[in-house]
């Protein structure tokens, strides 16, 4: 049990720190003995309300043009995941997407040392966009939407509140799913139970922590967690 409450920890004071990757971050912490069927249950359940905390927390944030749109494209991105699950080979499609996170990660982190702001254009953030839905829809892996949201917002609180909203619509619709397939057990309603504390610790100190460090390094932590994500996808899937 100690190594769940140390993924816990970490996780969740990553995802009060940077809004995102606690997903990935408890994953893999556990993921070397603990098979995915028994991490992902109880991971939504403790990121479930995660979400809804930071969204309210930073609710002055939200803007309806990014989180509205993209919550749309997650709830669509089901449908081609269906397809696309059934005729592609999902370890390819999970490299592609790996790669296009690992590129925007390096284009974001470039953009950061230019003393000129060039806008973004508008076909090609609709492109991460659709990406962005298709891949959060079909693997509830949150990566792409990061790297969406970390273009077209300026502050963390920012990303922050429009993240979790979006976050909000997947967790809602995966945590349906798992109820009717029948995922959720009595051995994970009482895993959740016991590590909620632990949950809230860790999202309480990383949302503290956000506050005291300068805004920049923990923009570029969140770059650096993209590209990580990224690599993760890959490797896992060569």
């Amino acid at each position: 049990m100690i190594i769940w409450i140390l993924a816990t920890l970490l996780a969740f004071f990553i995802k009060g720190l940077c809004g995102f990757a606690n997903t990935l971050v408890f994953t893999s912490v556990l993921g070397f003995g603990v098979a995915n069927v028994n991490i992902s249950p109880v991971e939504l359940l403790l990121g479930y309300p995660t979400n809804l905390i930071l969204t309210w927390k930073n609710r002055n944030q939200l803007d309806r043009k990014v989180y509205i749109p993209l919550s749309l494209l997650v709830l669509g991105g089901s449908i081609p995941g269906a397809i696309l699950l059934k005729n592609v080979d999902v370890a390819y499609l999970k490299i592609f997407f790996g790669i296009v996170v690992i590129l925007i990660a390096i284009e974001m982190f470039l953009r950061e040392y230019q003393h000129t702001t060039t806008k973004d254009s508008k076909v090609l953030l609709g492109i991460i966009g659709v990406l962005s839905g298709l891949l959060c829809g079909l693997f509830g892996i949150g990566a792409l939407l990061a790297a969406y949201v970390g273009r077209v917002t300026t502050t963390t609180d920012e990303f922050k509140a429009n993240i979790s909203a979006v976050f909000i619509v997947e967790n809602t619709v995966r945590v349906v799913t798992y109820f009717l397939l029948g995922v959720f057990t009595l051995n994970t309603l009482k895993q959740t139970a016991i590590l909620i504390p632990f949950m809230l610790i860790g999202l309480f100190i990383g949302m503290k922590s956000s506050k005291i460090l300068d805004e920049r390094i923990v923009k570029k932590i969140v770059i650096v967690l993209l590209a990580v994500s990224g690599m993760v996808l890959i490797g896992m899937n060569l």
